[in-house]
């Protein structure tokens, strides 16, 4: 494998439930790409995603991009079974990094708190991070359409910054798409799930939040 000039590419993919399978399931299309793209990956996948592994990575490897898939509150991001991974305390280990967090709630406390202490930049979501599933589609949730409105927003702004792009740049393409996921579910037949849905998309939209420097990317 010849590897790129970007720095590498740190993804947790937990799959202890249903939430954490379907974030797994749709990081793995920013994983394919960054290895497609030549870039150093570093996938942490099921009972992997542990702190000492995230640990022993992010203090030993070049890592340029962090992302981070699982359950969060304001202070913490977890892992495997909620074991904890970052969190005040460890959160030097984002230090000159751009990290993106799919995890509820982690952009209130933590991702600013991230900034004061040298982190490049954190995109995450202030407060909870919903999404719908077709129940059906639990074996094949990249073919699930309920999912893929809120599921494709949010890892677009992961694929943005694998291609060279900017933080601001990501966080502007993953806001479009919810917008246009939101529209599209107004402007078609009217029903309450269509409703719900659509308020949840404006609601993740929202929710989604940028620190630190927006010029940055991963090259």
């Amino acid at each position: 494998m010849v590897y790129s000039e970007m720095g590498g590419f740190l993804i947790t993919r937990p799959e202890h439930d249903d939430t954490t399978y379907y974030l797994s399931s749709w990081a793995k299309i920013s994983l394919d790409m960054a290895i497609s793209k030549g870039i150093k990956s570093f996938d942490l996948h099921k009972d992997r995603t542990v702190l000492k592994e995230v640990e022993s990575i992010l203090k030993k490897q070049n890592v340029s991009f962090v992302l981070f898939n699982g359950h969060g509150n304001e202070t913490s991001i977890t892992g495997h079974k909620r074991s904890p991974l970052i969190d005040t305390k460890n959160v030097d280990l984002l230090k000159d990094k751009i990290t993106y967090a799919i995890s509820c709630s982690s952009g209130k406390t933590l991702g600013q708190e991230s900034i004061k202490r040298g982190a490049k930049a954190y995109i995450g979501y202030d407060d909870d991070f919903i999404f719908f599933y077709d129940p059906n589609m639990i074996t094949h949730p990249t073919n699930d359409k309920t999912a893929k409105l809120f599921l494709e927003p949010s890892i677009e702004l992961a694929n943005s910054l694998i291609k060279g792009n900017s933080v601001e740049e990501a966080f502007n393409r993953s806001n479009k798409m919810f917008k246009d996921n939101f529209r599209l579910l107004l402007n078609s037949e009217t029903s309450k799930e269509n409703t719900a849905m659509a308020r949840y998309l404006w609601w993740d939209m929202r929710h989604q939040v940028c620190y630190g420097d927006k010029t940055a990317s991963m090259t």
